[in-house]
């Protein structure tokens, strides 16, 4: 199999809070007194209470507590617009990897954290998957990573929990019970594909099937979910099943860069609770 490369935009842009006042000349209202610019644009408008919390405040402080605990990673860090932004650090320890349906299929855990200037994502840490042949991240977990951030003046900084000890906890109590069902899932065989795909598209409201109402051929999106299902059938010899219906899917949404990571976390879940319940 192909592995594909992963992610590594800069997450760590040059980011400032800024007194609207300053920049523009004119007088604001108390709610909406700051700016925060991300290189060369204004992002948000916040209050004066705001405290802003940057990427290098934030992501590095997770790596710090990756090392010190010597969990050994590799990274993939996604920046939208300048606006949002998620660093996945997918943990290499052998030990924790598992292969679905034969060893060609590997799954790792991953923890990722999400920060945002524009006030689009909440700032989270959570575990999931992922998935080394499409270098697909699964966000089926349900186990958020806890931390607090704590206000210092206009700049805010995270306190983070021990990494070695939410890690273990993952792993005994989620991690191999979510695995179990991605292997139930290998063992479902698709047997008509164009089904499988326009009942999940519809129940999900990720795409339309249809190419529009007076052309009901299959969507560009639904073309591509069916082509990705037949390549990795083909590429790990196995036939079409519901596991491998399931990461379609989740590649599709995770490639539509128009919905924020809170947004395709949670869409992500309800796809592999509907094709796990009613497949």
């Amino acid at each position: 199999m192909n592995i594909k490369k992963l992610e590594q935009d800069n997450v760590l842009v040059n980011s400032s809070v800024q007194s609207l006042s300053e920049l523009t000349g004119l007088k604001t209202i108390s709610s909406k007194s700051k700016a925060i610019i991300c290189e060369d644009e204004i992002v948000n408008v916040v209050s004066n209470a705001y405290a802003h919390l940057p990427n290098e405040n934030f992501f590095l402080a997770v790596e710090e507590k990756l090392i010190n605990a010597d969990i050994k990673y590799l990274t993939r860090s996604i920046n939208n617009n300048n606006r949002q932004f998620a660093v996945d650090y997918i943990l290499e320890d052998e030990s924790y990897h598992v292969n679905v349906k034969n060893k060609a299929d590997k799954i790792k855990p991953m923890l990722r954290f999400v920060n945002s200037y524009d006030g689009s994502c909440k700032t989270t840490g959570n575990f999931g998957f992922f998935r080394e042949v499409c270098s697909n991240g699964l966000h089926v977990s349900q186990i958020d990573i806890g931390f607090s951030v704590k206000h210092i003046g206009q700049i805010a900084e995270v306190v983070l929990p021990k990494m070695d000890e939410i890690i273990e906890v993952f792993m005994k109590n989620e991690y191999y019970e979510i695995q179990k069902k991605f292997e139930v899932l290998a063992e479902r065989p698709i047997y008509d594909l164009e089904e499988f795909v326009q009942i999940t598209a519809e129940h999900s409201n990720l795409f339309k099937f249809e190419t529009s109402e007076k052309n009901p051929e299959p969507s560009k999106k639904a073309l591509s979910v069916m082509e990705i299902i037949q390549n990795e059938a083909q590429n790990l010899g196995v036939a079409p099943n519901m596991w491998l219906g399931y990461n379609a899917f989740n590649e599709v949404l995770h490639s539509m860069n128009m919905r924020n990571f809170d947004v395709k976390r949670k869409i992500d879940a309800e796809i592999f609770d509907f094709i796990v319940e009613n497949n």
